[in-house]
C-alpha cells in the first residue's frame, strides 16, 4: 500500500504523525579500522491503521522528521484539511523546534520567533478538532522521560495525565484488557473477550473529568481513556498500535472496528 503524503484538495481527512522509521544495518566490524553497514529502508509502522480508517476516510501520514521540518504556517493548513489528528511516537520536541534554530548559516541579528505548533493544535481541538494521542516508546512520558508531553503546551488539553519519569510498562508475557465501559460508541460491540496480549503500554493517570473506557487487566491501568476540549474530543489509546507493543494487536479481529469507532466518536462534534 502507498501511504499519501499530502492532503486531497478537499474533503476532510485523517492526519496521521508518527510510526515511520529509518531502518539501517545490519552493521559488521571487520577490522579495528572499519565498519561495513548492508541496507538500508524506509518503513512505516502504521500501515496497518491506515488500511484500516481508510474504508471511511482518507489519511494523510507525515514522519517525525517530516513534521519537524514543516515551515510556519503548513501545520496549519493540514489541520484546515482535517477532522482528525492522530500523534503516535512522537516526541513533543518535534512540535516546539525547527530546525533554523540550530542552522547557524541561517542566524541574523534581530530577534526571531515562530508559532507554537502545539498552541496551534490547542485551539485547534478547542474549536471542534479531535485528537488521537496513541502509546509507544515516544509518547506520554516514554522511553527515560524523553517525550516530554507531560511538561507540554497540551497537556491541559489531554484527558490524562502523563508522569514525570519513565512510563513504559513492558512484559514479554502481554498484558489483556478489560472493558470498563462497553457501552460508550467508541469501544461498543467489540470482540474484547479475543483481545490478543500486548506487549507493553504508556502508564498514565486519567483526568477527574476523563472517561475511562478500557483498562490493563493485569494492572488496573487505563487502556483507553476518552475526553473533551471545547466543542473538540480527545481519545487516548496508551498502548501502540503497530509492532513492537502492538504486534499481536494487528491481528485482532476488532482491530478495524475499534479504529474506525474512535475515529466516528472522535470527529463528531457538540
Amino acid at each position: 500500500m502507498k501511504v499519501k503524503t499530502a492532503f486531497p484538495a478537499d474533503g476532510k481527512h485523517v492526519l496521521y504523525l508518527g510510526d515511520w522509521v529509518f531502518h539501517v544495518g545490519p552493521m559488521f566490524i571487520e577490522t579495528p579500522f572499519g565498519t561495513e553497514t548492508k541496507d538500508a529502508d524506509l518503513h512505516f509502522y502504521g500501515e496497518r491503521m491506515v488500511e484500516a480508517l481508510e474504508h471511511i476516510t482518507e489519511v494523510t501520514s507525515l514522519a517525525n522528521w517530516e513534521l519537524y521540518r514543516l515551515e510556519p504556517g503548513k501545520l496549519e493548513e493540514y489541520l484546515k484539511h482535517s477532522e482528525c489528528l492522530v500523534i503516535s511516537d512522537v516526541e513533543a520536541k518535534c512540535f516546539h523546534l525547527y530546525p533554523s534554530f540550530f542552522d547557524r548559516s541561517r542566524r541574523e541579528n534581530k530577534i526571531v520567533t515562530f508559532p507554537d505548533r502545539l498552541n496551534i493544535i490547542k485551539e485547534w481541538v478547542y474549536n471542534g478538532g479531535g485528537l488521537m494521542m496513541l502509546g509507544g516508546w515516544l509518547s506520554f512520558s516514554g522511553v527515560q522521560a524523553k517525550s516530554g508531553w507531560g511538561r507540554s503546551l497540551l497537556n491541559s488539553v489531554l484527558p490524562v495525565d502523563c508522569l514525570l519519569v519513565e512510563d513504559l510498562v513492558e512484559s514479554s508475557a502481554g498484558f489483556t484488557a478489560e472493558v470498563v465501559n462497553p457501552e460508550h460508541p467508541a469501544v461498543k460491540g467489540l470482540p474484547w473477550d479475543k483481545f490478543p496480549p500486548i506487549f507493553g503500554y504508556n502508564e498514565v493517570s486519567a483526568k477527574p473529568d476523563a472517561e475511562i473506557l478500557v483498562r490493563v487487566k493485569e494492572t488496573g491501568h487505563p487502556l483507553v481513556v476518552a475526553g473533551e476540549y471545547g466543542k473538540g474530543r480527545l481519545f487516548t489509546y496508551m498502548s501502540d498500535p503497530a509492532p513492537h507493543w502492538g504486534i499481536n494487536f494487528e491481528l485482532w479481529e476488532g482491530y478495524d472496528a475499534f479504529w474506525q469507532q474512535a475515529l466516528n466518536w472522535v470527529k463528531k462534534q457538540k
